[in-house]
């Protein structure tokens, strides 16, 4: 197992969260890909509720994962992929045309698709009961759509994004499955047959159990 609290590889995650959030917060990411190459890692659990004022050092924002390896610090689940990555051609290749490719499709998953979803989050959850959510929902509904629409046609009938599985494939599938219950991935079903195939992956299990794991009962902040 790639989880060991004496791995010289540190990636920082939240010790509590919403139960909505569970399985979703981005060190999941990493996670996932030192999984995928068998690159063991420790954990640091910081709160999401009164969050370490130095951590602010490390992440201007307070938010997870932070990556710590062999004296670098980086922050943002992209750029920690990206090293990752560099770690390992299975998770980036090494070849011009195809790195370009993964790297593509990595800042799509961040830039292009991920946005729209973290709105529709925010007017599902976070505003629910506020008068301009209801009327934003229809138009967010139909912006995402067109973006999945396009984002299945470039895919066709690959299995994965850039040829072969890639860090591409563990930011597209994690953005996709914020989906969640909008129905949007019901017509498209190259997209959830997609999101399937990443998801049974036995990396992805061993990734999720173990941000699981690491959940703590919540503070009396909270």
């Amino acid at each position: 197992m790639p989880v060991d609290q004496n791995a010289p590889l540190r990636i920082t995650a939240f010790a509590w969260v919403p139960r909505f959030a569970r399985g979703h917060v981005r060190d999941l990411r990493p996670r996932w890909a030192c999984e995928e190459i068998g690159l063991p890692y420790a954990t640091r659990l910081i709160s999401a509720v009164e969050r370490p004022p130095e951590y602010f050092d490390e992440q201007p924002w307070g938010q997870v994962p932070v990556l710590e390896d062999d004296g670098l610090t980086l922050f943002e689940s992209g750029a920690i992929l990206l090293h990752l990555g560099a770690k390992d051609e299975r998770l980036l290749p090494r070849a011009r045309e195809a790195r370009a490719r993964v790297t593509s499709w990595l800042f799509a998953a961040y830039n292009t698709v991920e946005p729209v979803f973290m709105e529709i989050g925010n007017v599902e959850i976070f505003c629910r009961d506020e008068p301009w959510a209801r009327l934003r929902r229809p138009g967010l509904l139909a912006e995402a759509g067109q973006r999945l629409d396009r984002l299945q046609a470039a895919l066709g009938t690959r299995d994965w994004l850039a040829g072969d599985f890639s860090i591409a494939d563990i930011a597209m599938v994690t953005v996709l499955r914020g989906v969640g219950d909008t129905g949007l991935l019901d017509s498209r079903p190259g997209l959830a047959a997609y999101l399937q195939r990443g998801i049974a992956r036995p990396a992805f299990a061993a990734a999720l159990r173990a941000q699981l794991a690491d959940f703590q009962p919540a503070p009396a902040a909270a």
